[in-house]
C-alpha cells in the first residue's frame, strides 16, 4: 500500500494533480485542501470544516472504494477503506492563535486539546493510518510548533501504537525535519521518501509532499 501526504495550501493546477498521479498512491492524507482539487481515478472525501473561503481542512482521497466517516476534530477528515481508517489531520501551529478550532491558552495546551478529541475516536480502530500537517517535527529543531506540542503528538503516536517513517526526512527549509507525517501501526514495514513540490523551480505549496510504502 502506498500512502502519500501532502498540504496544498488551498491552490491547485495540472501541475497538483500530476504530481499527485505521477506519484501512484493508493491513498493520500492532505490538508488545506482547495474546493477544485479533482484527481482522476479517486474519490476525495474533505472535512466538514473550511479554513478558508473554499479551502476545506483536511481531506482523504483514495482509488479504492472509500467510505466517509465523522470527523474526527473540526481540522480532520476520517475515511474507511477496506480494513483500515486513514485520518488527515491539521495540528495548531505556534502563531495559530486562539480561533476556532483550537482551544487553550499555551500552544502546548492546543495541541493536547486536539490530541484528546482525537485520541478518544480513534484508539477505537484496529488498523489505524494517520497523517497530515501535523505541524510539529518529530526530531531535531522545531520551528512551526512548541517542545511541549511534540511531546503530546508523541504521546498520542505512542498510544496508538504507531510508528512515524516520515519523521526523519528533510523539511523544505534546509536544517529542518518534516512537519507533515504519515504514521502506521508499529511492526509495519515502511520506507519514507519526499517528493520536491515544484514545477519548473517554481513551488507547488510551501510544503513537500511525502509517501509511505508499507504493507498494511
Amino acid at each position: 500500500m502506498r500512502i502519500g501526504t501532502w498540504n496544498l495550501a488551498g491552490r491547485w493546477s495540472d501541475e497538483h494533480r500530476r504530481l499527485m498521479l505521477d506519484a501512484d498512491c493508493d491513498v493520500w492524507l492532505l490538508t488545506e485542501v482547495s474546493e477544485r482539487t479533482s484527481l482522476p481515478g479517486y474519490a476525495v472525501s474533505p472535512s466538514q470544516a473550511s479554513t478558508a473561503r473554499r479551502r476545506w481542512w483536511a481531506a482523504v482521497a483514495s482509488r479504492q472504494p472509500m467510505a466517509s466517516s465523522p470527523d474526527p476534530h473540526p481540522a480532520s477528515a476520517q475515511a474507511q477503506v477496506g480494513a483500515t481508517t486513514y485520518v488527515s489531520s491539521v495540528l495548531p501551529w505556534k502563531s495559530c492563535g486562539a480561533r476556532h478550532p483550537w482551544v487553550g491558552a499555551r500552544h502546548a495546551d492546543k495541541t493536547k486539546h486536539v490530541v484528546d478529541d482525537l485520541l478518544l475516536r480513534l484508539r477505537a480502530a484496529d488498523s489505524l493510518v494517520w497523517g497530515g500537517d501535523w505541524n510539529h517535527a518529530l526530531a531535531g529543531r522545531e520551528y512551526a510548533g512548541s517542545q511541549g506540542g511534540r511531546r503530546e503528538v508523541t504521546r498520542a503516536v505512542e498510544e496508538l501504537g504507531l510508528v512515524v517513517p516520515t519523521s526523519e526526512l528533510p523539511h523544505p527549509i534546509e536544517g529542518l525535519r518534516s512537519i507533515d507525517h504519515i504514521a502506521v501501526r508499529e511492526g509495519r514495514a515502511a520506507a519514507a521518501r519526499r517528493l520536491e513540490a515544484t514545477h519548473e523551480g517554481k513551488r507547488l505549496s510551501d510544503h513537500d509532499a511525502y509517501v509511505v510504502d508499507t504493507d498494511l
